[in-house]
């Protein structure tokens, strides 16, 4: 969308909003500085970085309150299961509604004037229009504008590619456990220090967050980044066979099939585009619900 309006094919935007969440891959911060530098600074559209935070420090900080990720767990009684996922709105929704109130002239705590709005663009394709969600609040209208113009994922790709962007890299925390084995690899064979790094993070919250443990609410169960729930260097991310894997989902009792466990969990985890909710095993201190 960034390159869309550059170009002229979209109307000039006034802002591009990138919410980091201090743990994305390399590669994404350096597409972002190129994209900044070749995109936007010569077409005049500021890059606003916002933040609420390092989502990989909060976790193992004891003494900061930590939005939950998605992690998989393996229950006490054997059984599977997940922690509620609140990384989205903390580190991506909430961050990119301060600056907006911000830049409307109303920070919070200020009362927003009723009909004072910004028009916000969320890059949902055709492939994936049961993403496209309202915002929660009314000085936020979102739109569309890559299902406006019917365009898929594909066209995306051949877009990009004709302005030198092909390589464009998704963008998600480098320990998010949606990744599919495809990604798990990629780290490993492409970037060996942040491979260590996510092995590490892995280990590291095998019983929870810092801030539950600290305060006395362990995890009933141990926690896992790989859907597989063994520590990642030791997960099963080279290329599964159809039998392996069906043995696996039979002891997992896991539904994914083997296209989810190769490339992740589809949809994205995008602001206002958040995958469906997943009904969580244990609360985000790791209680059982």
């Amino acid at each position: 969308m960034l390159t869309l309006s550059a170009k002229g094919i979209l109307p000039r935007v006034d802002y591009a909003i990138f919410a980091d969440t201090g743990w994305e891959p390399r590669a994404v911060y350096a597409h972002l500085d190129r994209l900044e530098r070749e995109i936007a600074e010569p077409a005049g559209i500021p890059v606003l970085r916002v933040t609420s935070g390092n989502i990989r420090k909060d976790a193992l900080d004891p003494d900061h309150r930590f939005a939950s990720m998605p992690l998989h767990i393996l229950n006490q009684d054997g059984k599977p299961g997940m922690t509620r996922r609140q990384c989205t709105g903390e580190y991506k929704i909430k961050p990119i509604k301060k600056k907006v109130r911000e830049l409307l002239g109303f920070p919070y705590p200020a009362r927003i004037p009723r009909g004072t709005f910004v028009e916000q663009w969320v890059g949902i394709s055709t492939d994936e229009f049961h993403r496209a969600k309202d915002s929660d609040v009314k000085y936020m209208r979102n739109r569309h504008p890559l299902i406006d113009m019917g365009w898929s994922r594909s066209d995306c790709i051949r877009y990009l590619t004709t302005l030198g962007l092909a390589d464009t890299p998704k963008s998600s925390c480098l320990g998010c456990p949606f990744h599919g084995n495809a990604q798990w690899r990629s780290i490993r064979d492409a970037s060996p220090d942040e491979w260590a790094d996510v092995v590490e993070f892995d280990a590291a919250i095998r019983k929870g967050n810092a801030r539950a443990n600290a305060n006395g609410k362990q995890l009933l169960g141990e926690a896992f980044l790989h859907r597989s729930r063994v520590p990642l260097d030791q997960a099963p991310i080279d290329h599964v066979t159809a039998a392996e894997w069906a043995a696996l989902q039979q002891e997992l009792d896991d539904e994914a099939g083997l296209e989810e466990l190769e490339d992740g969990v589809t949809d994205g985890c995008s602001p206002w585009a958040c995958r469906g909710e997943v009904e969580p095993a244990q609360d985000d201190f790791g209680l059982a619900t």
